[in-house]
């Protein structure tokens, strides 16, 4: 038997993106760096170096992420590993691994993360600190609740597109 399974800690690189497929079901891509420490064999120092990893969130979790989420804020990703490849118009092969999250944890708090933001941005640009989601979990459990009412060509959370479902730019 095989098993496909990843956990990452680490902070978002960037704002989340969500779009929808064509059938309507949500997608959100984040972009998750996380450090590896290692012991420098030329000087004896701990360097850090940044791994940065692909993750797409699929239903309920993806609107969620994209509601709550934003670029610095810790996370800890639950899922699986994708290999996907497409060639684009002009004939050239590309291919990529990516993670696809079961589960997003929101780490940290939500309070000092808008609060940093307010002391990195001008006064009139600062959010008010109820704008922003108290610390949370999105796993499959409640994302389930809410997509008992989902069309029955939706994917459950976790699950990938259909055939035929390509994220396509929406305005949510």
């Amino acid at each position: 038997m095989n098993i496909n399974r990843v956990i990452v800690t680490g902070n978002l690189t960037a704002d989340p993106e969500l779009r929808s497929t064509q059938s309507g079901v949500s997608v959100c891509n984040l972009r998750v760096a996380c450090n590896t420490r290692r012991k420098d064999p030329d000087s004896g120092e701990w360097v850090e170096k940044p791994n940065y990893f692909d993750v797409t969130v699929w239903g309920a979790q993806a609107e969620n992420a994209a509601r709550f989420l934003t670029k610095g804020r810790p996370v800890a990703i639950d899922g699986r590993l994708q290999w996907r490849e497409w060639e684009t118009q002009d004939a050239s092969k590309h291919q990529t691994v990516e993670i696809v999250a079961s589960a997003v944890q929101y780490l940290g708090s939500a309070t000092a993360i808008s609060s940093l933001a307010a002391q990195q941005a001008p006064a009139s640009a600062a959010a008010p600190a109820s704008s922003q989601a108290p610390d949370s979990t999105a796993t499959d459990d409640s994302s389930q609740a809410s997509d008992s009412t989902a069309a029955p060509d939706s994917p459950q959370a976790g699950d990938s597109p259909q055939a035929g479902d390509s994220p396509q730019a929406t305005a949510v």
